[in-house]
């Protein structure tokens, strides 16, 4: 049995990632006679009691990682990207990286320093519909129970505000998902395609060929490190994760944050070579392979559900939605508030639903949908999560004196 010990280090619901702008900022993009729904800082796009979407200018920087990332392997996937700063794209990123395409900082220290911000965000933004019809609050760090907007004694001269219907909320929610995704995927899909064009250096080919097998693990622990960093930083700007109780979050991420990294591994496959993008080099799948049966499977199956959804095409937003989606099932064992976090899932859902009908409109098979066939996916990814455990758990009771990451060794922690 898996024994998890992450600490509240690594996520603080009183701190979060805050590359988006002030209060102060945002006032001075809104007219002065605005009405808006942002009490503290501008972290969401605002809906105001008149139905209309006030966008808030965002410019922020994502905390800088170093070095060279990777993907699946014997420890599953891995990645980091370079330094630079991300204004809600992913432009202005230097350094290469593979599996997620960027980490912040090093594969130790906790969330709330090294580097990256900490402030506690109050934001409230105002939003219809994310139950039934219900009137609910959402912001970065708040996902509240509904409650209805009630106008006590209107009179005939009133205004009554008007809400934003389903369909506003899934596209607000869209947006939202599918910027923290851009913020912590620091190498876009033009970068990543430009490097699959790239000769190949059969130099580093061969070196990763010939790496021994602890060295493998180590340096695949190391990269899976830094993806799960940027993991943690896109869990906590998504809508309502940050209110949720601290072991409700540390239960969702120990849970989910290996199945991320595959979902974002997708990104790197070039299905054309079938090969994976690892740092700046291209590698093939046999590249990971081990003398050991359990590892050897682990890596296949790695590979084989990213290249299926790799296959699909879904685009950016489509694969933060359907990652918000994973991160917040409300059936993983050990979750208490199960129905704010059936209520924030079941919205992400809608919008990822929403997303992938009017993007994917036929069917892949029969009345197969795009959206069905992902979401019949989630399965394997957690069986696939259950075998690196166990592989892991194998390989350090025979490598006992090997050191991981502070961070991987939180969140991986296995009996010894």
């Amino acid at each position: 049995m898996t024994n998890y010990e992450l600490s509240a280090d690594y996520v603080d619901s009183t701190t979060t990632y805050d590359p988006r702008p002030t209060q102060t900022q945002v006032a001075d993009t809104v007219a002065p006679d605005t009405p808006s729904a942002v009490t503290a800082t501008g972290v969401l796009p605002s809906v105001v009691t008149t139905g209309k979407s006030l966008s808030a200018s965002t410019t922020g920087s994502s905390a800088g990682g170093g070095g060279t990332g990777s993907s699946g392997s014997g420890s599953g996937g891995g990645g980091n990207g370079g330094g630079g700063t991300s204004s809600g794209s992913n432009s202005g990123n230097s350094g290469s990286t593979a599996t997620t395409g960027g980490a912040a900082g090093g594969g130790s220290g906790s969330l709330s320093g090294g580097g990256i911000v900490a402030v506690k965000q109050e934001t409230t933004v105002e939003l219809a519909g994310l139950g039934h019809g219900s009137y609910t609050m959402v912001d970065s760090t708040t996902f509240l129970s509904g409650q209805q907007q009630r106008v006590s004694n209107p009179s005939e001269d009133d205004e009554v505000p008007s809400l934003p219907n389903p369909a506003q909320i899934s596209e607000l929610l869209s947006k939202t998902i599918a910027d923290a995704h851009a913020r912590t995927c620091l190498v876009s899909t033009d970068q990543i395609q430009e490097s699959f064009r790239k000769p190949a250096d059969y130099n580093k080919l061969i070196y990763y060929k010939d790496m021994g097998h602890e060295q493998l693990w180590l340096e695949c622990a190391q990269k899976l490190t830094t993806v799960i960093q940027q993991i943690i930083e896109f869990a906590k700007m998504v809508p309502g994760f940050m209110k949720l109780s601290q072991d409700d979050q540390i239960v969702l991420l120990k849970a989910g944050s290996f199945e991320l990294a595959v979902l974002r591994m997708s990104r790197y496959l070039d299905l054309q070579q079938n090969c994976v993008l690892y740092g700046d080099i291209l590698l093939p799948q046999e590249a990971f392979y081990t003398t050991d049966t359990a590892e050897m499977k682990l890596v296949s199956y790695v590979f084989e559900l990213a290249r299926s959804i790799a296959e699909l095409k879904l685009t950016e937003t489509e694969l933060a939605l359907y990652s918000a989606a994973v991160l917040l099932s409300p059936d993983r064992p050990g979750l208490k508030c199960l129905g704010d976090i059936n209520r924030l899932s079941q919205a992400v859902i809608r919008a990822l639903r929403s997303e992938l009908d009017r993007n994917h409109m036929t069917p892949i098979k029969g009345d197969v949908t795009v959206c069905d066939a992902i979401l019949a996916k989630i399965p394997q990814l957690r069986e696939i999560s259950l075998l690196h455990m166990d592989a892991l758990a194998k390989f350090k009771r025979s490598q006992p004196h090997l050191e991981f990451p502070a961070l991987h060794k939180e969140l991986f922690s296995v009996d010894s």
